[in-house]
């Protein structure tokens, strides 16, 4: 079968700069990548092409003869300079795909450099108190650190690593599948390009010891459940020498027995007294900052709100202070002796049949109710 035009292969014109090139290269190979299209067949023959398109017209002296003699002056069974000889696979997705995938693949750059360490997560339960004001505590946190013995090398004492007999120091090894060469990390020494043959007998040629450190971390005012506390290079260690990870610590806040926190704003409950709703009243309540005084006027329904200004949360990432939102309850008597059922009797006479102006509330809802059954009867 012919092969296609390498610029309609990729949907450039002749005229077309390395830019626009990669550009065209990078759209039609995440179009057709066989890990995108597994159950399409044609895919990977559609990617190879626009593979093998890109190599070409990417590297000024296989453009130059392809352009003068066509597909003839880059084929290798025909004398020209052939797609097998020059770049390779993983040269072309180091440059196209480096900045999606977190860099170059390795093609270009040999051996892997020292590995960073695994980031760590602490989950940190802190009361109310000190995530609404701030504090500092001490957390112990096992990880793996890096091997005093051997300052990290994973070699014995005296010794050191030697080069990669299977890559030669390179840290990668070249394979060829038909007409690509593909890079991958070598087996033998896992990329580093080097081995130990003398291995550190603490770390055991890991260069790295599993240990439980104790870290301050200063907590901030403000803070909620969900936010996270950065300690970089507190992390595990990097294999090798490599460096250190970071630890988040996230913040995990306790439920608090009296208060409850939505944001920057606190809410309470307020238990009152069936005497102190009607007639009104003053009641202490507290908050963080000490006790103030809660003024109840006459006739308070349960389920009132009043809001304190300025007694909630300052938030962490900055703004006004919230509120405090206390909720008034209306707590009924209990364990009521004779004479307190007789006072209650006797107010409860004095309403009489004109209670509906006493209990607006409880007279609009059975009339209400009244009202709904008589539809269904009517």
């Amino acid at each position: 079968m012919s092969k296609r035009d390498y610029y309609e292969v990729l949907g450039v014109g002749k005229s077309a700069d390395s830019k626009e090139v990669k550009k065209a290269y990078r759209r039609v190979a995440m179009k057709y990548h066989p890990d995108r299209n597994p159950d399409d067949p044609d895919a990977d023959e559609k990617f190879k092409e626009a593979t093998e398109a890109y190599d070409v017209l990417m590297d000024s002296e296989k453009r130059a003869a392809y352009d003068q003699y066509g597909h003839a002056g880059v084929d290798p069974n025909m004398g020209g300079g052939g797609f097998g000889g020059g770049g390779n696979f993983s040269d072309i997705f180091g440059d196209v795909f480096g900045d999606i995938f977190g860099g170059g693949g390795g093609g270009r750059g040999g051996r892997a450099g020292p590995q960073r360490g695994s980031d760590l997560r602490y989950t940190l339960d802190i009361s109310l108190e000190d995530a609404v004001k701030g504090t500092t505590v001490e957390i112990r946190v096992p990880s793996l650190s890096g091997c005093e013995t051997c300052d990290g090398s994973g070699a014995k004492k005296g010794s050191s690593p030697v080069t990669c007999g299977t890559c030669g120091g390179a840290g990668q090894v070249r394979m060829q599948q038909g007409l690509f060469q593909v890079q991958q990390t070598c087996p033998a020494c896992r990329g580093q390009g080097q081995t130990i043959s003398d291995p550190c007998g603490t770390c055991h040629g890991q260069g790295r010891v599993e240990k439980t450190r104790t870290l301050s971390v200063k907590v901030p005012p403000g803070v909620d459940t969900g936010d996270r506390i950065r300690l970089s290079g507190e992390g595990e260690a990097g294999p090798q020498g490599g460096p250190s990870g970071d630890l988040f610590v996230q913040m995990s806040v306790k439920q608090h027995n009296i208060f409850e926190r939505d944001g920057k704003n606190l809410y309470c409950e307020v238990p009152i007294t069936f005497v102190d709703a009607a007639l009104g009243g003053e009641l202490e309540v507290p908050t963080l900052d000490g006790r103030v005084n809660l003024k109840i006027p006459a006739e308070t329904q349960t389920g009132k709100l009043f809001r304190l200004r300025g007694k909630g949360v300052k938030p962490v990432r900055g703004g006004s202070v919230g509120d405090l939102l206390c909720r008034a309850v209306l707590e009924t008597p209990v364990n009521l002796n004779k004479r307190q059922k007789e006072l209650l009797e006797e107010l409860q006479q004095t309403l009489g049949e004109d209670g509906k102006r006493q209990s607006p509330r409880q007279h609009s809802w059975f009339e209400g109710v009244k009202s709904f059954f008589d539809d269904m009867t009517s």
